[in-house]
């Protein structure tokens, strides 16, 4: 019934156009620049081994990322992708709901060890696009949605250990990765909700 639901609100759309509760610092959140970092000297390597061939019924396209850490950590995290997979992040996590600002990485990494799947989106999307993100956001138990810079496609759809790259918030992969994997197979901590989280965003 949750699938349908996701493919029902993207087809109308398209028609018409781990715990923890604080920060370790326990202070206001640090730039977005400043916790991911692309020196790898002075911050932690997330590393994760990319598996080319997609699993049955993943969506064509979809890429697969093994060795994930799920370490919690008070430092600023180098992943090498973007946006992440997985890997160490924050003890609090980001609450499940759109965003139309960014929001702090190391939480959205954490998100998606509860399951979550996080659609990224470059600040230059269409207004029509966002409207079917927003809908894709309603109609999921776990989904986190924000924009998000340097971005290698307009949308990318992640979850712990996966990610599709997408031209457009119509193209029905991404309602169909969004029902696999939101609260999904590929959950390290199943049952374990977004919610509760942090609703701090970037600016």
């Amino acid at each position: 019934m949750r699938r349908f639901a996701l493919a029902l609100a993207v087809g109308m759309l398209a028609l018409s156009a781990c715990s923890g509760s604080s920060d370790p610092s326990g202070t206001a959140a640090p730039s977005e620049s400043s916790l991911v970092s692309s020196t790898l000297d002075s911050t932690t390597e997330a590393g994760a081994t990319t598996v080319p061939t997609p699993d049955p019924g993943e969506p064509e396209g979809t890429q697969t990322f093994t060795g994930l850490e799920q370490t919690h950590v008070d430092t600023p995290v180098a992943y090498p992708q973007t946006p992440p997979v997985g890997g160490p992040h924050y003890p609090q996590w980001q609450t499940c709901a759109f965003f139309d600002k960014p929001v702090v990485v190391v939480r959205g990494v954490h998100s998606l060890e509860h399951g979550a799947v996080w659609i990224t989106y470059a600040a230059d999307l269409p207004a029509d696009q966002i409207e079917v993100l927003k809908a894709l956001q309603a109609s999921g138990r776990e989904v986190l949605v924000s924009p998000f810079e340097g971005l290698p496609a307009p949308l990318v759809a992640s979850a712990w250990g996966k990610q599709l790259q997408l031209q457009s918030a119509t193209d029905e992969r991404l309602a169909a990765f969004v029902a696999m994997f939101d609260d999904g197979p590929q959950t390290p901590e199943l049952d374990t909700p977004c919610a509760g989280g942090s609703d701090l965003t970037e600016g």
